[in-house]
């Protein structure tokens, strides 16, 4: 009798002692992307400190006269951090719910095709001048952002025929990226020099160029998104801990889940990519660094993964911008160098501590 009590009071002090764990793990990486940001903010050829950094934004809050290096920071830098710190929570996030809903941790934003339909909606504005607004930057930006929505329509569609089950909607979005991906490759075939280069360095990804009014756009749209997906969260505990028919009988709807959260996820990341091209691997390994950090449990799954997709692509464009200065290597490959090795580490690592 006494080993009855003894054992649920064990267990509601292990849970609590991982829930503080875990605000501990995104409280404090909270902070340090903050200072990472500002760290980011003050490098380069005008070299500054995180200290005339904040001076900077404060300045320009207050409405006084900024120096040439403030005016360096406030309008190329800082909206650049932003834009990495957004792109990396919304993919992380978006990654998360979405293996969450297909209980595979192989899955990510990307897996329905949403990254070949935007570089084909890209491609056909840069090379043959088609979609919305033809010949702007605003062009590229929403026709991506056009048909990388129209492709998730599409394989959720297909998917519903199947009962909107795990494994249809993986296939059919495994279907439709090849299908953009070919059809992005005729474009580029038939594509001028110029423009196939521009073409391909979209593809790539990369925070160039990012403007306050873009860098407000896809934070607001991640923000939106991730506090969507955050109340989602119970559901999606219930939907990847075990079978559909488990899920049901606890009080979850797996065919309305599935298409809640993925509709959310797939908002956010056609939001982030349609402005800074396609950033992959966050989405994958963003995840998975928080699953091995704090368990499966959305409710701190989410906004971990947030954070350590934030930091992943914050040093993956700060590492980007210095290692072969003045040129600028895309996040977009960075972040495939830097986060693999990482992600290797922490996955061997917590297999063979147990985890």
């Amino acid at each position: 009798m006494r080993r009855q009590k003894t054992v649920p009071v064990a267990l509601l002090a292990r849970y609590r002692a991982g829930r503080a764990r875990g605000a501990a793990l995104i409280a404090g990486g909270g902070l340090l992307t903050v200072a990472l940001m500002a760290v980011s903010a003050s490098l380069g050829a005008t070299g500054t400190t995180p200290g005339e950094v904040a001076g900077a934004v404060w300045g320009a809050l207050r409405g006084v006269e900024l120096t040439t290096p403030q005016l360096v920071v406030l309008h190329l830098r800082l909206p650049r951090g932003v834009m990495a710190v957004a792109a990396g929570w919304g993919l992380s996030v978006s990654g998360a719910a979405m293996q969450g809903i297909t209980r595979n941790p192989l899955v990510s934003p990307f897996t329905i095709g949403i990254s070949n339909a935007a570089a084909f909606g890209a491609s056909l504005s840069i090379v043959f001048g088609l979609g919305l607004l033809p010949g702007t930057r605003a062009g590229v930006v929403l026709t991506a952002f056009a048909l990388a929505l129209a492709c998730a329509a599409g394989v959720y569609l297909a998917a519903g025929r199947g009962g909107m089950e795990a494994e249809a909607l993986v296939l059919t979005g495994i279907a439709v990226n090849y299908l953009f991906s070919a059809a992005t490759s005729v474009i580029q075939y038939f594509a001028d020099e110029h423009r196939l280069a521009a073409a391909v360095a979209w593809a790539f990804g990369s925070f160039n160029g990012a403007r306050w009014e873009e860098a407000g756009m896809a934070a607001a749209i991640t923000a939106v998104c991730a506090i969507g997906l955050y109340a989602l969260a119970p559901a999606l505990n219930l939907l990847a801990s075990g079978e559909d028919e488990t899920a049901r009988s606890l009080g979850a709807d797996p065919a309305r889940v599935r298409v809640l959260a993925g509709l959310l996820a797939v908002m956010a990341t056609a939001g982030i990519i349609s402005f800074t091209g396609v950033i992959g691997f966050v989405g994958l390994a963003g995840p998975h660094i928080a699953r091995l950090l704090v368990g499966g449990d959305h409710r701190l799954l989410l906004p971990l993964a947030g954070v350590a997709g934030a930091l992943l692509t914050l040093t993956a464009d700060t590492l980007g911008r210095l290692i072969l200065a003045p040129v600028l290597v895309p996040v977009g490959i960075v972040v495939s160098f830097l986060g693999v090795p990482v992600f290797l580490h922490l996955l061997l690592g917590g297999r063979k501590g147990g985890g």
